[in-house]
């Protein structure tokens, strides 16, 4: 059964870098780190080939320590080579998210709101290798987007699993690039599911002219403007959703952090939305 999340009722208040009400913030958690960035208005745009748009997965746990506990040091090293940090250029200023490689010739799926309004988008790798990428088509109405990394080959593709299959109390991993720090792992549990996420959408360059909805796994693993895009991983070192939003109070720096309320995308509708694009 759907469920609602009552800090995320009624209008939000558009203050830069971040969306801000009196009680607190809900935030897209992309590191704006001079502005905001613009939208993109329309539905699909762009395509996913055919080949590239399959995403395997696995079945057995690669993760667990023989107390049956989360071995998030195994998950790290498996799941590390297949995120980046996705840099954007726009004309309001730079910005900094993460992204999921989906095929070895560097299709990568990160968040609509990392890459909307962009100018100029590069991929750093996880060997460190920063390159040019272009944007390939975005969803705005599921804050998805996917983008294609130049020259590259011999990438490894995460694995997805089944968000259906989570469930509340799950141990899960997220990775990304909070604030710019490449490569951060944190880690915790699946607070919640089905919470009803809305954020302020973007159209025409600018962001808050209209809100995104979406139904989402709510989780206490810490997520920080830069996660935006990453992927949530269970114990079996499978996505199970794209990070994208957090819940932080609202404080007089206008600044926000994880308190612990962050939001993903569940894998399956991700999933989807590739189809969608193939």
């Amino acid at each position: 059964m759907t469920q609602d999340f009552p800090a995320m009722r009624g209008s939000l208040e558009e203050r830069a870098p971040f969306w801000r009400r009196r009680t607190g913030t809900v935030v897209t958690s992309a590191a704006l780190v001079a502005a905001l960035f613009g939208g993109v208005t329309g539905g699909v745009v762009g395509a996913l080939n055919a080949s590239g748009s399959e995403v395997a997965s696995v079945s057995s746990p690669v993760a667990m320590n023989a107390s049956s506990t989360l071995d998030v040091s195994a998950i790290a090293a498996s799941v590390l080579p297949s995120v980046v940090q996705v840099n954007v250029v726009s004309a309001q200023g730079q910005g900094i998210g993460s992204g999921v490689v989906l095929t070895p010739d560097g299709r990568i799926l990160t968040n609509n709101h990392v890459v909307a309004g962009a100018q100029r988008v590069s991929v750093t790798l996880s060997d460190g290798r920063t390159v040019d990428a272009t944007v390939l088509g975005t969803d705005p109405s599921s804050d998805l987007a996917l983008v294609q990394a130049s020259g590259v080959s011999g990438l490894k593709p995460a694995k997805f699993g089944d968000s259906d299959q989570v469930k509340i109390g799950d141990q899960v991993v997220a990775i990304g690039s909070p604030e710019g720090l490449q490569g951060t792992v944190t880690s915790g549990i699946v607070s919640a599911l089905d919470r009803t996420v809305t954020v302020p959408g973007t159209s025409s360059g600018r962001r808050g002219s209209s809100s995104v909805s979406y139904q989402a796994i709510q989780t206490d693993a810490s997520i920080n403007p830069g996660n935006s895009g990453g992927p949530l991983i269970n114990a079996a070192g499978q996505v199970v959703g794209i990070n994208s939003a957090i819940y932080s109070p609202a404080s007089d720096s206008g600044e926000a952090g994880s308190v612990g309320i962050g939001f993903a995308i569940p894998s399956n509708q991700v999933q989807q939305i590739i189809n969608q694009l193939s």
